[in-house]
């Protein structure tokens, strides 16, 4: 073995080493002391939203500009792979695994509750709170916040991800796409450093995402059987989840991931079709036309809207800076899997894929439902149905389901989706932690997957103790913060990448075997 070889596997070894230690670390602090790990989390998150809102904003806008610059321009064409690779996986199963990757529970957990919060504590006073502009308002920033931004912040990610692997040989590591900016440095220090804080961003978005689907089955149980929804039902159900997902850990992409990500996203539109059809069907189109057109007419202004001379302003620190810090803490996990699945795909096709068309299903998502819980909030058909799903926004998708027929029915099937997306999600999860923290590797070992398992359970555990879901926020926001400065420079890494490759737009053709190897191709159905 070369002396090259040796220190890429120190260095290797370094990086599982370092984020494995420091996950470990925060689940012993907040398990031995809680309350003071939940002080410092509330002191850090305070300086965070008080004088970096402003990069934050900033640093999405650049992400949404960048992607559609690469989906029209001349690099659209490039494939990500060789110039005759085929894709791997068939349309509807890539859509799906990715769907399931970038939004999962969470569009449950927030399609329905954001709306109604928004109508009672309006955005920056837009409208005077529970009128008819409020529950515009309401619609038009739900879409905000789950439209193109999040979206475009993954799918930079991933496509630098998948270019530099598939198109260059490279590891499947975010240090690896620094190379045309930092050289044979990204093999040192510094890239381990990018790799460590990777690591930790994603155990902290995964551990998030976790702890709030968590918050909602227990609230769908409490609502539906009448169990009791306290912090020890709650860890209940987050261990028989773990011990669920980490069995489909133990199986390939191709058989857990895949199959579970295609089961959510047959049921998934069964919900939405039957609460379309049963719900206030004019009202919900009407919803979805209008907030569309103001959402779209009003990008630009909302993109950059800070309320300057309030920097103290909790509404942001609750909603944009904590989606999008939530968003940038994801894009490493979900880029990395999105790469992983995608080889054989042009840049515009991913782009279509992962900007584009889930910005769509999730407008129509939130239109169904938000549009729905909106009307009941105005005609008083469900009592105070906004104010009590605002107190507690877990519940509120099962509040929401006991107003229409077949509730008890309704209800199990939403409790299946979410578990789903829950299992398929952490699963997917560690496959990606188990690349970073070793090496790139893309079939990372089955032991490395299952402690990531286990410690991702644990991290999510103590932010439920800490804070529940105040506590699971503002994780969100500390360690989408330092990855947002990496995010913006793979733009300019990757941009610098393609224009060394392929000149100002048009591509060349040009065959690039990965270095790493990679698994058998499933066979097209």
């Amino acid at each position: 073995m070369t002396t090259k070889q040796n220190s890429s596997g120190a260095a290797n070894h370094a990086v599982f080493a370092v984020s494995i230690a420091v996950s470990a670390l925060v689940v012993l602090w907040g398990a031995v002391d809680p309350t003071g790990f939940g002080n410092v989390t509330t002191r850090l998150f305070d300086h965070v939203v008080s004088d970096m809102s402003w990069f934050f904003l900033l640093a999405a806008n650049i992400l949404l500009v960048f992607a559609i610059y690469l989906a029209l321009s001349g690099y659209g064409r490039i494939k990500l792979g060789a110039d005759d690779e085929k894709p791997e996986f068939g349309r509807f199963s890539w859509f799906a695994m990715m769907f399931q990757a970038g939004m999962g529970p969470a569009i449950i957990f927030w399609g329905l509750a954001e709306p109604l919060s928004h109508y009672v504590d309006v955005p920056f006073g837009l409208a005077p709170p529970e009128t008819d502009a409020a529950a515009g308002v309401a619609m038009e920033y739900s879409f905000f916040h789950w439209g193109l931004h999040p979206w475009a912040i993954y799918a930079v990610a991933g496509l630098a991800v998948a270019y530099f692997t598939h198109r260059r040989g490279e590891r499947g590591l975010l240090s690896a796409i620094f190379r045309p900016l930092l050289g044979d440095r990204v093999d040192g220090p510094i890239g381990k450093l990018i790799d460590i804080l990777a690591v930790l961003a994603v155990v902290f978005g995964i551990a998030v995402a976790l702890g709030q689907a968590g918050l909602q089955m227990t609230a769908g149980l409490g609502e539906t059987f009448g169990m009791s929804t306290g912090i020890g039902v709650q860890l209940v159900v987050l261990a028989l989840t773990t011990a669920a997902f980490m069995g489909s850990a133990t199986t390939r992409i191709e058989h857990g991931i895949k199959w579970l990500s295609n089961i959510s996203m047959l049921i998934a539109p069964i919900l939405l079709i039957f609460y379309f059809v049963v719900g206030p069907s004019i009202t919900q189109i009407n919803a979805f036309t209008e907030g569309l057109g103001n959402y779209l007419g009003d990008i630009v202004p909302m993109s950059f809207r800070l309320d300057a001379f309030d920097p103290n302003n909790s509404w942001m620190g609750s909603w944009t800076v904590f989606y999008w810090s939530w968003w940038i803490a994801w894009a490493p996990y979900v880029g990395l899997f999105m790469a992983r699945i995608s080889k054989g795909r042009t840049i515009r096709e991913f782009v279509a894929a992962t900007v584009l068309v889930p910005s769509l299903v999730s407008v129509i998502w939130i239109a169904v439902f938000g549009g729905a819980a909106l009307h009941l909030a105005r005609s008083g058909l469900a009592g105070d149905i906004a104010r009590t799903v605002s107190e507690s926004p877990a519940a509120g998708m099962f509040v929401f389901i006991q107003q229409y027929p077949l509730a008890g029915l309704l209800s199990v099937i939403t409790l299946i989706v979410l578990w789903v997306f829950f299992v398929a999600g952490a699963d997917a999860g560690t496959v990606v932690l188990g690349e970073l923290s070793t090496g790139g590797r893309p079939d990372p070992k089955t032991w490395v997957r299952l402690l990531w398992g286990l410690l991702l359970a644990g991290v999510a555990a103590v932010l439920l103790v800490s804070g529940g879901l105040d506590g699971l926020q503002k994780a969100s926001v500390l360690t989408g913060t330092p990855f947002a400065i990496i995010l913006v420079g793979i733009c300019f890494a990757f941009h610098k990448a393609l224009r060394e490759d392929h000149g100002l737009s048009a591509p060349r053709s040009v065959s690039a075997e990965p270095e790493t190897p990679e698994e058998e191709p499933v066979p097209q159905r």
